[in-house]
């Protein structure tokens, strides 16, 4: 076959009119490429499954922009960058309808949070381009750009004003750091040991940004076009992302600027800062958090979310409309149980664009302000990339046209616009990866509970090519939180699995998001409990359908998934081999060693553990290792400041002492979002698929 492939292309040249060097130049030349073609051919096909390396080609849309008047479309494109492993973004422009489809920015770089003037014209968007975050000013009728901020920390935020003229923005301001002690100056030239941090803070820490630098947030404006920035906001406090005013001269914005914030984090309320002066007022004042100031168009109107403080691990956040001096308090979504993550008014000002998610599925909606909502669009989301997570975005222009992001479990998200419930796809990123690469097909799956025949809902993920007389491994995989859900979202670790041949379920048990309040509190004081209750019996309806190698069960979850999966083969051997991804082993450690303490231990406990350290244990996987007989692995960022290293390693070494068999990874560099580079995620997959190799009955 490799000679015939060679021979039909080398005939060509025998009829060719060539000199005879030219000729012996060619065919040399030509020889080499077709044998390495041929090569390829019978050797080198890409494999129709997916493989660790494509995480690398996967791209996705984030953050569209629809501009004022509906007609256009700014949005955030993604992908990846093989040689030095970054996530990298860049910006790019589409009509409404899909036309005219075009770049903004280009390069290996940073574009995000791109932001449309008033009148349309123009956009500002963040770059790290030349080495900084800085703010960039683009014109788009002919494409001129110039950088307009130069400043030493990168600002975030960025809001226009009505006019155009001004823009208001949040930025990081450092302050000296404190000190008990004044230690001696050091000799000229004397190579003295870094001085000791001295700390005060409750919340000194933070993931993925490490420990707190000394410094506050605060809000700034200056000219559209660059210039001079001007500080609005002062003190001892972080303020939130700023809205402008109708008339400029005094800006909106959430932060929590009580006295208590430090022992009660969640207590943020809406003020009205005035420009000039800087005096401050508080619009709302109810114990809990109200957050996300919208302003209506005529300026008359201010939307936000939030809710009563119940102290409860999990409470529904309700939108809410009041006029903007801060009278005439209304909550809008009476009737919807359902947390509203995002919202947009639209010109009648009696109506709102909002975001939900509802038994695993992201929907755009519009509400009016007597609550009446009618579904406009389903499947977004698409964001999480690793997982399938909820997440979403989407804009609304006044005009009711919107743009959202589109990720169903078969792909990655993608742009799509519509208006009334009309929508249309307008991208897809991955079609070129998907025209061979065979994606595993998703289904989803409902159950009762064996704990209170309460309904489950979860999701299968079936090998490519799946044929239902075989038998075949399983994977269950369980999401973090725990107040979170899972849906029919797009997800490259749970695509991975099913390409190697396992049969993925992925399900969301009690305390999981997008059913309501009564279910998300099912595990309040009460976690992890018979949310292990829902799991098993969903791996039962599984095996019930009769494709599943029952003595190849096997265990995985991150973060809250991570308790639950500790938790589970402490109460059952069924499965042949397990991975705990940064978990929780030791709430008592872990409330006084996470980033967060002020919440832990006040929402997902009923006091201090010293208090209650029964009940700290009871619910701690670490207290029932002695009933731990399954091989497992722990996989933990060495920089997690959310679920700390010290837990796997707690967990670990007990069970070594204890004689199972186990494993331990340190993923260097790495926080709680322990796949954020795409080699990180490639290693995450590839080592629970090794240790479930390791253990797999052939």
């Amino acid at each position: 076959m490799l000679y015939g492939c060679y021979w039909e292309v080398m005939k060509f040249y025998y009829f060719s009119i060539l000199s005879p060097f030219d000729l012996f130049l060619m065919r040399t030349s030509f020889t080499l490429f077709i044998l390495a073609a041929c090569f390829y051919l019978l050797y080198g096909q890409q494999s129709e499954k997916l493989e660790l390396i494509d995480v690398f080609e996967l791209k996705y849309v984030s953050d569209p922009q629809i501009s004022p008047d509906g007609s256009k479309i700014a949005y955030v494109r993604n992908f990846k960058d093989i040689m030095k492993d970054k996530n990298l973004s860049n910006i790019w422009v589409v009509d409404f309808d899909g036309k005219n489809h075009q770049p903004v920015t280009s390069g290996n770089q940073n574009d995000l949070s791109p932001v449309w003037s008033p009148d349309g014209t123009r956009i500002i968007y963040r770059s790290n381009k030349d080495g900084s975050s800085q703010l960039y000013l683009y014109w788009l009728s002919n494409g001129a750009e110039v950088k307009i901020s130069h400043f030493t920390e990168p600002p975030s935020n960025v809001s226009w004003s009505p006019s155009g003229k001004y823009i208001a923005f949040t930025m990081f301001v450092p302050e000296a750091p404190s000190s008990l002690i004044q230690l001696p100056a050091k000799p000229r030239g004397a190579v003295w040991s870094n001085p000791p941090v001295y700390i005060e803070d409750l919340k000194f820490r933070s993931d993925g940004s490490g420990y707190t630098k000394p410094g506050n947030n605060h809000i700034f404006i200056m000219s559209s076009e660059g210039g001079s920035a001007r500080q609005v906001s002062k003190g001892e406090n972080s303020f939130g992302a700023p809205i402008w005013g109708h008339d400029e001269s005094s800006l909106f914005f959430s932060a929590n600027l009580h006295e208590d914030r430090n022992m009660e984090p969640g207590n943020s309320e809406i003020y009205k800062i005035d420009i000039a002066s800087g005096e401050i007022t508080a619009l709302t004042s109810r114990k809990g958090p109200d957050s996300s100031p919208v302003l209506s168009h005529d300026g008359k109107w201010i939307a936000y979310s939030g809710y009563d403080e119940e102290y409860h691990g999990y409470q529904v956040r309700k939108l809410y409309i009041m006029r903007s001096n801060g009278t005439d308090h209304r909550e809008v979504t009476t009737t919807l149980d359902r947390d509203v993550s995002s919202f947009a008014w639209l010109a009648d000002h009696q109506s709102l664009l909002i975001q939900y998610d509802d038994r695993g599925n992201t929907v755009l909606a519009r509400v009016n302000v007597t609550g009446q909502t009618s579904i406009l669009a389903k499947d977004l989301g698409g964001l999480a990339l690793g997982r399938p997570y909820s997440g979403a975005t989407f804009s609304a222009s006044s005009t009711g046209h919107y743009a959202y992001t589109y990720g169903p479990a078969s792909h990655p998200s993608d742009l799509s616009s519509g208006k009334d419930g009309k929508n249309n796809r307008l991208t897809a990123l991955n079609s070129d990866l998907f025209s061979y690469k065979i994606p595993g097909k998703v289904e989803e799956l409902w159950w009762k509970s064996s704990f209170d025949q309460r309904d489950i809902q979860g999701w299968i993920c079936y090998p490519p090519n799946f044929k239902p007389e075989k038998k075949y491994p399983m994977i269950l995989e369980i999401h973090g939180g725990p107040f979170a859900n899972y849906g029919n979202r797009y997800s490259a670790e749970i695509q991975l699995f099913a390409a190697a041949g396992y049969v993925v379920l992925y399900t969301n048990p009690r305390g999981s998001t997008s059913y309501g309040k009564e279910f998300g509190n099912l595990i309040h004081h009460n976690y992890p409990s018979e949310d292990y209750d829902d799991m098993m019996s969903g791996v039962d309806a599984l095996i019930d359908k009769g494709f599943i190698d029952e003595d190849n069960l096997f265990i995985t979850g991150g973060s809250g998934g991570g308790v639950l999966t500790a938790w589970t083969i402490s109460k059952t051997n069924r499965f042949r081999a397990a991975v705990v991804a940064k978990p929780v082993i030791n709430w008592f450690s872990f409330v006084l060693y996470a980033d967060n303490p002020a919440f832990f231990y006040r929402y997902w406990f009923p006091g201090f553990p010293w208090d209650h350290l029964d009940h700290y244990m009871s619910r701690s996987p670490i207290y029932h290792v002695a009933s731990v007989s399954t091989p497992t692995m722990l996989l933990t960022g060495e920089e997690d400041y959310r679920t700390p290293i010290a837990e796997s390693e707690q967990y670990y070494t007990a069970l070594k002492l204890k004689g199972v068999d186990a494993a331990l990874v340190r993923v260097q560099g790495a926080s709680h979002g322990i796949a954020d580079t795409p080699s990180n995620l490639i290693a995450k997959v590839a080592y629970i698929l090794g240790w479930f190799e390791k253990y797999k009955v052939k």
